[in-house]
């Protein structure tokens, strides 16, 4: 049974007979019997001509408003896209799941619609004026928790476009995604037009085109895609030469990483977790720019994004070992249960044992070295926040 219940009433036009408004009302009567045991929402969606609200409802001075109605919660606006996004809003306050779509146009059509309704195929051209109208409401929303940041290092010259999103300046509303959030999934409540509207405001602010962006495809491992090849199914690594391209890494505690040669005019980016930065996904990167493009290991600039920090991150004691080894200051209290590693340590260790120089690897400066987990303010968190939780990015592009 479904924990809420949307009526669709948007476009209806009811004929001023009495019986029509009867029909509407025993139906919408029917369908909270239906449900209303279970259902912990009742909402009813219509445009301002046949709103209930009490001061102007059409349905309340023509026949009155029963008292049952009562029971259903109203949006009404003129614009569906406000309607929808209102609902969305009310819905994930109460933190509902399980919805059950009602559209009268289709139950009572004949009797109750001034012209009779036909199921019809929603044309290309229909479509794009839902998502015009969609993306037009969302540009008009301000942003929340503050303005739109980008952290950048002044180690990557101006021929390339580059930096590290924080979660302030964007327009996702749930706690853990607000506002800024980056990524979207069917295990997530922000939907994929919220985040597009993020990404756009991002591409203005830093000055890269939205239609040449590309995310990892994270599985937490070491393949690399090179961009001009076959794109693999999954990768925790991009590498590209094409100006005007911006590849981007994910990163939520994981640590975004971004790589640049200026001699080259080549650039990359991966995603580094635990499990990615044992299996050297950074130096496999660093391997494809040198293979690729003939990269030197002495002109590529490393910079390693926002990340956890060794006081909030722990691991199985058999998974630190690899770190241990590594190097013991990798880990703290190696030997409890749980203990604390230091990703970003490792990861520079890794970079510096392949052959990338020591002063073109920053980690340290500004806000990069902050742990995401740490710094609620700023940084989303997967270890502090839970599964929906919110994606920041670092990124990069070659100018054109």
């Amino acid at each position: 049974m479904a924990e809420a219940v949307l009526i669709d009433l948007f476009g209806l036009k009811l004929n001023s007979q009495k019986n029509c408004h009867q029909t509407l009302l025993m139906t919408l009567n029917a369908v909270r019997n239906h449900h209303g045991a279970k259902a912990k929402f009742l909402c009813i969606m219509c445009c301002s001509n046949i709103s209930c609200d009490h001061d102007d409802c059409e349905l309340e001075t023509s026949i009155g408003l029963p008292a049952f109605l009562r029971e259903f919660e109203t949006v009404s606006n003129s614009s569906m896209a406000a309607s929808l996004y209102t609902i969305k809003q009310k819905i994930d306050e109460k933190n509902l799941s399980s919805i059950k779509f009602e559209d009268l146009q289709m139950t009572l059509r004949g009797g109750l619609l001034k012209q009779p309704t036909e199921i019809n195929i929603i044309t290309a051209q229909e479509l794009e004026a839902i998502q015009n109208e969609i993306e037009t409401y969302l540009r008009s929303l301000p942003t929340l928790k503050g303005e739109l940041t980008i952290i950048t290092s002044p180690l990557i010259p101006d021929i390339f476009i580059h930096g590290f999103t924080t979660r302030t300046g964007g327009i996702s509303y749930i706690p853990t995604l607000s506002s800024f959030n980056l990524f979207s999934s069917s295990k997530r409540r922000d939907p994929k037009a919220v985040v597009q509207e993020n990404l756009r405001r991002l591409g203005n602010a830093a000055g890269f085109n939205v239609k040449k962006f590309y995310r990892i495809k994270t599985d937490h491992a070491n393949d690399v895609w090179i961009m001009g090849r076959k794109e693999p199914e999954s990768y925790d690594g991009i590498t590209t030469n094409q100006r005007g391209v911006t590849i981007a890494a994910l990163g939520a505690d994981c640590i975004p990483i971004v790589f640049a040669d200026p001699v080259r005019k080549a650039c990359g980016v991966a995603h580094s977790g635990w499990r990615g930065t044992l299996l050297g996904v950074a130096m496999a990167t660093v391997n494809a720019m040198i293979a690729e493009y003939g990269c030197s290991l002495e002109d590529i600039i490393v910079v390693l994004g926002p990340s956890v920090g060794p006081c909030c991150f722990t691991l199985p004691r058999e998974s630190a070992k690899a770190f241990h080894n590594l190097d013991p200051g990798c880990v703290r209290l190696f030997g409890s249960p749980n203990p604390y590693v230091d990703i970003r340590k490792a990861t520079r260790i890794l970079l510096e044992q392949g052959g990338i120089l020591p002063q073109n690897i920053q980690d340290q400066n500004q806000d990069l070295n902050l742990c995401t987990s740490c710094h609620p303010d700023k940084f989303f968190s997967h270890v502090r926040d839970g599964l929906n939780f919110g994606t920041q990015i670092g990124f990069i592009s070659i100018r054109e």
